[in-house]
C-alpha cells in the first residue's frame, strides 16, 4: 500500500514539473505595471495591487514584478522605496544571469526606461552587478506622456476650464472624480515624461505594442494628439520621438492591416524603440487581456534582443476586394483567433 502511494505521488510530481517546464520559458519575465487611478484615492497595499492589474493573464505567466505606488512620484519614491529594493534583489539572487525581459504597461513604460537609464550606476555603487535587461516588452507605452495627465493637472492647478465633456473623460478614464493627489500623473503630462531619462545609454531594444481603439465609447480621444488606445496617443505608445498627430507606427501598413503608404505615420522614434503589432480592436486595456478582439498587423515582424536572439511574428498577406477596390493585407499569423498578449508571449523564446 505504501508503495503505491509514493509511486502516485511521484507520479503526481512529474506530471506538476512537467506541466511547468511547457510554460517555462529561456528569458526571466518581469512585470512592470501602469498607472492606477484608485490609488489616488485610497492608498491600497501596493503588492496586492499590482498582482490584480496583471491578473487577467500575465501574472501566472511572469516569474517577478516590480510594483509601484501612483501617488508616488517616479524620480522620487518608486525610485527608492519600490524599484532600487527590487533591483538589488535581483542582483544579489542573480536572477537576470540567463537574462530578463520586462513587460510593461502603460506607464510602465516610463519606470523601465527610468531603470535603464539608472540600474548600472546604482547596483555598481553598491557594490553590485547591473542587470542582465535584454529587452523590455512595452504594451500601451505611455513614455511619450499622455494629454490626459496635462488635462487633470491642469483642471485641478485650475488653469483648465471646467466643461461637462472634460468631465466625462476625466471620469471615464479616472474611474471617479478627479482628486487634489496627482502622484506620478505629474510624470505623465507629456512634456515631463519626455524628459525623464529620454537617452539611456543602454541599447536595450524596447518592442512595442500597440492599440488602436478606445475603451470608453470614444470621450477621452477628442483631448489625445493622433491615433490613440483611449489613454495614450501612437505618438507615445509606438515610441515616437515627439508628440503630434500621428496615426500608424508604420509609413508601410495601416492599424487595420492595410498595406498602403501612411503619409500620418510616426516619422522618428526614441532611442531602440521599435513598433511591432498593431491591433486596430485593441483598447488600452483589452491589450493585457485574454480575450481576442480582431485580427493583428505588424509594423516589424521581428527584431533582435540584446543577445542576439531575435523574436519573430509570421505574418501573411490576404487580398480583399475586386478590381480598382483590390487591397493586400497584411496580418500576424494566428491572430485570428489568439489575443494581443496571447501572441507577445508566445513569440518569447522558451
Amino acid at each position: 500500500m505504501n508503495t503505491i502511494k509514493i509511486s502516485a505521488a511521484f507520479v503526481a510530481l512529474c506530471l506538476m514539473l512537467c506541466s511547468t517546464a511547457t510554460y517555462s520559458k529561456e528569458y526571466k519575465i518581469v512585470l512592470i505595471h501602469g498607472f492606477q487611478p484608485q490609488q489616488l484615492i485610497s492608498d491600497g497595499d501596493v503588492s496586492e495591487s499590482g498582482q490584480n492589474y496583471w491578473s487577467g493573464y500575465w501574472d501566472s505567466l511572469s516569474d517577478a514584478r516590480i510594483d509601484w505606488p501612483s501617488y508616488e512620484r517616479i524620480e522620487g519614491k518608486i525610485a527608492t522605496d519600490y524599484v532600487w529594493p527590487k533591483l538589488k534583489e535581483f542582483s544579489e539572487s542573480n536572477f537576470c544571469s540567463p537574462g530578463c525581459i520586462f513587460v510593461t504597461h502603460s506607464t510602465g513604460d516610463l519606470v523601465a526606461r527610468y531603470i535603464i537609464d539608472n540600474q548600472e550606476t546604482w547596483l555598481e555603487n553598491a557594490g553590485l552587478s547591473p542587470l542582465n535587461i535584454v529587452a523590455t516588452f512595452d504594451i500601451a507605452g505611455a513614455g511619450g506622456g499622455s494629454e490626459l495627465a496635462d488635462l487633470a493637472v491642469s483642471v485641478a492647478q485650475g488653469t483648465e476650464t471646467w466643461t461637462f465633456i472634460i468631465e466625462a473623460a476625466l471620469e471615464a478614464w479616472l474611474g471617479g472624480q478627479l482628486t487634489d493627489e496627482m502622484g506620478v500623473l505629474h510624470d505623465l503630462k507629456v512634456n515631463n515624461a519626455r524628459q525623464i531619462s529620454p537617452l539611456p545609454d543602454a541599447r536595450i531594444p524596447r518592442l512595442r505594442f500597440v492599440g488602436d481603439a478606445s475603451e470608453y465609447l470614444g470621450v477621452t480621444s477628442p483631448f489625445i494628439k493622433g491615433h490613440d488606445d483611449g489613454v495614450v496617443g501612437s505618438h507615445s505608445s509606438c515610441g515616437g520621438n515627439r508628440q503630434a498627430s500621428f496615426g500608424s507606427c508604420s509609413a508601410q501598413v495601416d492599424f487595420n492591416g492595410k498595406i498602403s503608404y501612411q503619409n500620418n505615420a510616426v516619422s522618428g522614434f526614441m532611442p531602440y524603440h521599435y513598433p511591432m503589432l498593431m491591433g486596430e480592436d485593441y483598447s488600452h486595456g483589452s491589450l493585457l487581456e485574454t480575450k481576442h478582439e480582431g485580427k493583428v498587423t505588424a509594423a516589424s515582424n521581428s527584431k533582435s534582443l540584446l543577445t542576439g536572439e531575435v523574436i519573430k511574428f509570421n505574418t501573411y498577406t490576404q487580398t480583399s476586394g475586386w478590381w480598382l477596390w483590390k487591397s493586400n493585407y497584411l496580418y500576424v499569423q494566428n491572430s485570428n483567433n489568439d489575443s494581443m498578449s496571447s501572441l507577445i508571449y508566445d513569440a518569447i523564446p522558451n
